[in-house]
């Protein structure tokens, strides 16, 4: 539906486009806004779906994703009203899997902000930087 590629590899590094928390059907996991729809614990869980969206796109472009040597960024983005202001909150669904699946190469640098709208009326988006070998 976009011009854009999942990822892009340059020297060491890859490049995750934002990924939402769409479903194998593609319907999109828990869509609406943080702080009217959807709540901190089911934002949590789409972040953590996003999350897996990103690491399949990463699975893809590396073919294991035992070549990441370090989760460097990530740029959380949650669909919220104005007023809502735990977006950190929502965005642990992802961090917390990274470092369960990845330990101390699973800490990174994170942004988490609050966003009018996202893509499908996703409650999150996702993208990240991760170095490879």
């Amino acid at each position: 539906a976009a011009n854009y590629v999942p990822s892009v590899r340059t020297g060491n590094l890859l490049f995750v486009a934002g990924h939402i928390p769409r479903m194998p059907d593609g319907s999109v996991l828990n869509a609406g806004k943080l702080g009217k729809e959807v709540t901190v614990e089911k934002g949590y869980e789409a972040a953590k779906y996003a999350m897996l969206n990103c690491l399949s796109s990463i699975k893809a472009a590396l073919g294991d994703l035992d070549k990441v040597k370090r989760v460097v960024k990530l740029l959380c983005m949650v669909n919220a009203v104005p007023e809502f202001a735990e977006q950190f909150l929502v965005a642990n669904g992802a961090s917390d899997l990274l470092v369960g699946l990845y330990g101390d190469q699973g800490r990174h640098a994170r942004s988490a902000v609050g966003m009018g709208s996202l893509p499908r009326g996703s409650c999150i988006e996702i993208e990240m930087i991760v170095e490879v070998e």
